[in-house]
């Protein structure tokens, strides 16, 4: 059973071994492993409203290619293009690694949230020293915001059909 604490002494050396305990068990649950394919590849999976991107990344040369084509033809406009760039101007890696994405469904918007998603957690997959600044920036986290459904009765999701007193 346990012991009875007297002194204040007594207290301070069984609270160090409690502190030293919980520092040991924190330090242990902070390694994380890199997980990579045999190609050396990191895969992960991104959403965004609708769509859906499946995302590997691989050391290289700054490529980036959905669906089987460059990412100036693939999404043109440029604030698209910016918004994929994001997550390695945030690791400090641009240019360093290649991407190969498949996204379906959604729109064009939703679908660079989708790649972005997947390439943030692709990055922190590929190396996890680089989750934080990901993590501190919002890019681990799934927006979850998707267009709300129509009900029966209205217009459309919350508009009513004009009013008519008479």
């Amino acid at each position: 059973m346990a012991e009875e604490i007297k002194t204040l002494a007594e207290l301070d050396v069984v609270a160090e071994g409690v502190v030293l305990a919980a520092d040991v068990e924190v330090e242990a649950g902070i390694t994380r492993e890199p997980i990579r394919d045999d190609l050396g590849r990191a895969y992960a999976t991104g959403k965004r409203k609708n769509a859906i991107a499946r995302v590997w990344i691989k050391p290289g040369s700054g490529k980036v290619m959905v669906n089987g084509k460059e990412l100036n033809t693939f999404f043109a406009r440029p604030v698209l293009q910016m918004i994929l760039r994001q997550p390695f101007q945030v690791a400090g890696v641009e240019d360093q690694f290649d991407v190969m994405a498949t996204v379906k469904g959604g729109g064009l918007s939703g679908q660079a949230g989708a790649v972005k998603h997947g390439i943030s957690k692709a990055l922190q997959l590929y190396d996890p020293s680089l989750r934080g600044a990901l993590k501190a920036a919002g890019f681990l986290t799934r927006d979850s915001r998707v267009v709300e459904r129509k009900k029966y009765g209205k217009a459309k999701a919350r508009k009513s059909f004009q009013f008519s007193k008479r």
